[in-house]
């Protein structure tokens, strides 16, 4: 054999062809790929440090909600100013801010201060730069690749994004361990120098077509935009289906506590299952970024969530527990990828921003919604009825999607949007440095 690969098995492991063939694209990833390491540290030291000064969960409670907040107030306001302004420099802008965020957040920690309203400020503000900061960056890669490349770079980055959420907190916990929460204020910020370099290395990244004034009227327009789109909209309902109805995490300490022990060993293990499914399905993700009809893969993707979900309801057993969280994971990550691939495919350039910051939005909402619900539920009857409850009304929604968008039904080669980003007759022009 010679050391070489079979066909069969390139077409089934993950597509890294975007990394050799884009070296702006390969910057931004690997970039991309330690500075959200690096943010999961910062988010698990600043729950931490929290903890540790006041000893309470409802404190540590309202770091979620110095993050939720700006994020849906912000976030739309991030999207118009991306369909603005050179994005590039937006981009430069916000990391920079948040790169001296981190820095204060270490600050604090050496200051051995022991009040948490600093940390929430800080956790407002960074998630306030984050949620300009998204909505542009992510209009980078359907710049870069072609569209042929694109379902593989947005499943590169679903790879790392899953990386990052099993070593950031594991990082973070060791360095916590051996030099205090500012070790992991102080790697956070220093990562953000990768990011930014890549950033500093594209070309300008001025919007394609009519650009719009950042304001309420550019917002409006971009909500009617998405509205009108059925393509777009259908992807982003079967996201809110999935998430605010069917979101688990809420109740697996009480799930935890009933049925398998309680011990804070298996809840990590719990908690961990759905970002281990996710690696391995972003690892073997080969087909999923050469599918044909990635609009009924979305949805059975969708359905898979809800029915795994509909299982951990009815499980009595750790091990088939741990196996179905693996399985909606690895089905969350590939409808995230898949709806990516859909949405930024069937949008013009024009409106890629200001829709970019509108699943931004939908993707950091409905998990939150989903979980107040799954804990609202599992509090008025138990835990298993909060889980087979939420995975069958996902499934139900996604079958009703299915059915009133039938233009996501259909999204494949014969359907596509051909207008935005670059034809896939078109030939690829260089951009930035190919070295």
């Amino acid at each position: 054999m010679g050391g070489t690969v079979k066909p069969s098995v390139r077409r089934l492991v993950i597509d890294v062809e975007p990394l050799r063939a884009d070296a702006s694209f390969r910057r931004l990833w690997i970039g991309g790929a330690l500075s959200s390491v690096g943010s999961r540290m910062t988010t698990f030291a600043v729950v931490l440090q929290v903890y540790q000064i006041t000893g309470s969960s409802a404190a540590v409670g309202v770091v979620g909600l110095a993050t939720l907040i700006p994020t849906l107030v912000v976030g739309l306001i991030g999207g118009s100013l991306a369909d603005a302004l050179d994005r590039r420099k937006l981009v430069l802008v916000t990391g920079s801010s948040m790169a001296v965020v981190s820095l204060l957040f270490a600050a604090q920690a050496f200051a051995g201060t022991e009040r948490v309203w600093p940390l929430y400020v800080l956790t407002g503000l960074q998630s306030l730069l984050f949620a300009v900061d998204s909505p542009a960056r992510r209009t980078f890669v359907p710049r870069l690749l072609s569209k042929e490349l694109l379902p593989a770079g947005l499943t590169l980055q679903m790879l790392a994004f899953h990386v990052s959420v099993m070593v950031g907190p594991s990082l973070g916990g060791v360095l916590a361990a051996a030099g205090g929460v500012k070790l992991c204020y102080l790697i956070d910020s220093l990562t953000f120098l990768v990011a930014l370099h890549a950033a500093f290395r594209l070309p300008p990244m001025r919007v394609e077509g009519v650009r719009s004034k950042p304001g309420i009227r550019s917002i409006w327009d971009g909500l009617t935009y998405v509205g009108r789109n059925r393509i777009v909209a259908g992807a982003m309902l079967s996201d809110l289906s999935a998430t605010v109805l069917a979101m688990p995490f809420a109740i697996l300490p009480a799930l935890n506590s009933l049925r398998f022990g309680g011990s804070p060993s298996t809840l990590g293990l719990l908690n961990a299952a759905p970002a281990v499914g996710g690696v391995l399905a972003m690892s073997l993700s080969g087909p999923v970024g050469r599918s044909v009809r990635k609009g009924v893969w979305l949805l059975v993707a969708g359905a898979l969530w809800g029915a795994a979900l509909m299982c951990l309801g009815l499980t009595g057993r750790l091990w088939v527990a741990l196996a179905v969280l693996a399985v909606a994971g690895a089905a969350d990550a590939t409808a995230v990828v898949l709806r990516g691939a859909i949405v930024q495919s069937s949008i013009p350039d024009e409106f890629r921003g200001r829709t970019t910051s509108i699943d931004f939005v939908v993707g950091a909402g409905g998990p939150h919604l989903g979980n107040f619900r799954g804990g609202v539920v599992a509090s008025a009857a138990t835990p298993s009825v909060s889980a087979l409850t939420g995975g069958l009304s996902c499934v139900m929604a996604i079958a009703l999607v299915a059915l009133c968008f039938p233009a996501l039904r259909r999204f494949g080669p014969p359907a596509e949007a051909t207008t935005p980003g670059r034809h896939s007759g078109e030939e690829s022009v260089p951009v930035g440095d190919q070295t």
